[in-house]
């Protein structure tokens, strides 16, 4: 599926008279700042058009992303990935390790985290064969059979297994901060990623899953440069109250309460300039500009 220059204008200047200004993601008046130079990536299973690799990846590239990060462990051919690359000229900055949630590191079977640590590896490898540096990571889970403790303690264990292949590859593994009731504070997570004692891992920040219960701006102030990369997804406090939990994140991008100024103004403090990947719900064309417009306008902010 190619998009022709004509539908690619026309629907990015459509999309454009919905979004908020630059203005009214900045508040009026505020003092000017340089814009951080991220690069804007997206997920991949947010492309929701295209019927091949290829096809899917020159979409991305068309609507004005710069990378897309893929899953592993995968169903693509190594080949597959590395020719739709090549092809549409997108980057592929890192992946997802696709078995994190199943097979955990602090699960209590050994048997299960042998398998995650399998998952782990695969994807270290592929993100290598990929061009990549960060494999994201949720690191454990903490619930009714699993205490915070041994959460804490298994997973550091068996991710310091894969350390050496890490360092092999020259890629690093990039917690993230999700809703697994782990690794809860900014100054917690800080210490989980400096117990390694290893350059290997670090951080990916997720901007809108902290609004639940902290401040972005915060979190990316203590971690500093232990964050690797950024997820870019958006909540709202307000639908959270009055329509459930889940629904903070049934916002658009700049229209929640993530006070995006905030955050690239904690963003320039600790000196990031790297990839930023929409975590949102994809769609076709129309959907990808849309969101690609809205994160120059929160990266302008």
């Amino acid at each position: 599926m190619r998009i022709d220059r004509r539908t690619l204008l026309g629907a990015l200047g459509a999309s454009a008279f919905a979004l908020p200004t630059v203005a009214s993601v900045t508040g009026a008046g505020g003092p000017p700042r340089a814009r951080r130079a991220l690069k804007k990536a997206l997920k991949f299973n947010m492309i929701g058009a295209g019927n091949t690799l290829a096809e899917k990846f020159r979409l991305a590239r068309e609507c004005g992303f710069d990378g897309v990060e893929m899953d592993s462990p995968n169903a693509f051919e190594t080949d597959e990935v590395l020719a739709a690359k090549q092809e549409s000229g997108l980057a592929i900055p890192g992946v997802v390790d696709s078995l994190h949630w199943q097979k955990t590191l602090g699960d209590p079977d050994a048997a299960v985290r042998t398998e995650g640590v399998a998952a782990l590896e695969t994807a270290l490898r592929d993100c290598k064969a990929y061009g990549g540096t960060t494999v994201l990571l949720v690191p454990a889970v903490v619930n009714g059979s699993i205490s915070y403790a041994d959460a804490y303690t298994r997973s550091q264990h068996e991710i310091k297994k894969v350390l050496p292949l890490a360092r092999e590859l020259d890629v690093k593994i990039a917690f993230e901060n999700v809703w697994n009731n782990f690794l809860l504070s900014p100054l917690e997570a800080a210490r989980y990623v400096d117990e390694f004692e290893s350059d290997r891992v670090g951080w990916f920040m997720d901007v809108g899953n902290i609004v639940n219960y902290g401040w972005p701006e915060q979190w990316i102030r203590i971690l500093g440069k232990r964050i690797l990369k950024l997820d870019v997804k958006e909540f709202s406090r307000t639908k959270r109250n009055d329509e459930g939990l889940w629904k903070g994140f049934a916002v658009e991008l700049g229209e929640g309460e993530c006070n995006w100024p905030e955050v690239m103004r904690a963003l320039a403090d600790i000196g990031f300039d790297g990839w930023a990947s929409a975590e949102v719900r994809g769609g076709d064309a129309e959907r990808l500009l849309d969101i690609a417009h809205r994160m120059d306008t929160i990266f302008a902010s």
